[in-house]
């Protein structure tokens, strides 16, 4: 069949983006034909169908008065995603339409060519836009759930987006603006990377359309097996931002004498955690390595005893679990969201409650404390579990049977 999938991002940014390319060299491996919709960008990969790309929309940057106002104007609806979409559905007559992250850049615009041609679409859940206007279930106080009734207004009071009382009650006045126009229930099929996502998305009752479980996958050629550790380090891999909880990190590191803690990542708090470091007297117990890709990353996930994922907002399915997993390393996580389906206590690792960092050094005590017979069955019990989840033939398997039923459903009227 022919996939048009649609992400704002062209490039390799975060986990949705890790997804969708993905997706694509899958569907491609299995004889699928795959077309793309995204945003121009100077970083996008390159790409037949980037002649079509809506042009590029910045938020976050510095503009004019009348400059700020016509991204308003395009945050609640793109004219010009919709007609440069119909332009590409009108070409490439898909048989599906994948959308991944579309809100805001991109807008559920681009819905109405498809009910117009009669193409149906899916759309993987990476984060809670759909529920929630700033996408985290997160205010300024932590987690929040203010707005999962349907009712905004909580976003513009506590000024959830960026702090900004403008953004935020943009965003809210996007998300009442698709309820009103019944947008949700215009998408066929709504695909959930953890059970946690899809049981509270079910809750909210935003739409008719099924929201079903489909796990995240790794690529077909990973190796699942155990690297054993080069030394006892804790690793930490991911974004360095307030709802990451990497300064309970660094207070439970503070709490473990002797353990050692390496931090790959980079972002907004960075120098904040630093300082923090400072603070503690953890010295080169702590070491900020900055962003890694590639074998630099590898490395580094090879060689340490176990990776800690101290989040404390609702994560869906962390890349960051499935790749340690995958290579024997036991997670300490998070009691929050999605991460217990991905570590189970005992089995794949340990888990603490968010925000908790005396139960995190108990944990991570817990972990170096283990002797090595032990040690080495849990590495083994997080390979087993990571073949049996992550596999990308059974997310192939699976996806497809979700595209065939809902192109027979549409066809069907």
């Amino acid at each position: 069949m022919t996939v048009l999938l649609v992400n704002k991002f062209h490039y390799r940014k975060g986990g949705s983006e890790t997804y969708y390319f993905a997706l694509a060299e899958l569907l491609r491996s299995a004889g699928h034909r795959v077309l793309f919709f995204a945003m121009q960008d100077a970083r996008n990969e390159a790409c037949g169908e980037a002649g079509y790309f809506v042009s590029n929309v910045e938020y976050n940057g510095p503009a004019g008065a009348l400059q700020k106002l016509r991204s308003a104007a395009k945050l609640l609806y793109s004219a010009e995603a919709r007609d440069r979409f119909d332009a590409l559905l009108q070409k490439e007559q898909p048989d599906i339409v994948h959308l991944n992250l579309v809100h805001r850049q991109i807008t559920l615009s681009i819905l109405e060519p498809c009910q117009k041609r009669g193409v149906p679409v899916v759309f993987t859940q990476h984060d809670l836009i759909c529920v929630c206007p700033n996408y985290t279930c997160l205010s300024p106080d932590g987690v929040c759930e203010e707005c999962l009734g349907g009712h905004f207004a909580p976003c513009v009071r506590h000024r959830c987006v960026k702090g900004s009382a403008a953004k935020s009650l943009l965003a809210a006045a996007e998300a009442r603006l698709y309820r009103l126009r019944g947008s949700y229930n215009k998408i066929d099929r709504y695909l959930c990377p953890s059970a946690f996502y899809q049981t509270l998305l079910q809750r909210c009752r935003f739409t008719r359309s099924p929201v079903l479980h489909l796990p995240n996958f790794l690529p077909a050629d990973t190796v699942y097996e155990w690297a054993r550790p080069q030394g006892d380090a804790l690793l930490y891999l991911g974004r360095l931002t307030p709802e990451k909880g990497v300064s309970t990190l660094l207070r439970a590191l503070a709490a473990c004498p002797g353990a050692q803690l390496r931090i790959a990542g980079d972002g907004p708090e960075r120098a904040g955690l630093e300082a923090l470091a400072a603070e503690l007297g953890l010295g080169e117990r702590a070491k900020f390595l900055g962003f890694l890709r590639g074998q630099a990353l590898a490395g580094e996930l090879h060689g340490c005893r176990g990776v800690v994922l101290p989040s404390e907002w609702y994560e869906n399915g962390p890349y960051s679990v499935m790749e340690a997993l995958s290579c024997g390393k036991p997670v300490l996580g998070s009691r929050i969201g999605g991460i217990p389906e991905l570590v189970r206590e005992g089995e794949t690792g340990f888990l603490f409650p968010p925000k908790d960092a005396a139960a995190l050094a108990g944990a991570m005590q817990k972990l170096l404390a283990l002797p090595q017979t032990e040690y080495a069955a849990l590495c083994e019990g997080c390979v087993r579990f990571a073949k049996e989840r992550f596999s990308a033939a059974a997310h192939l398997r699976a996806l497809t049977g979700i595209y065939e039923e809902a192109i027979a459903q549409k066809r069907a009227g």
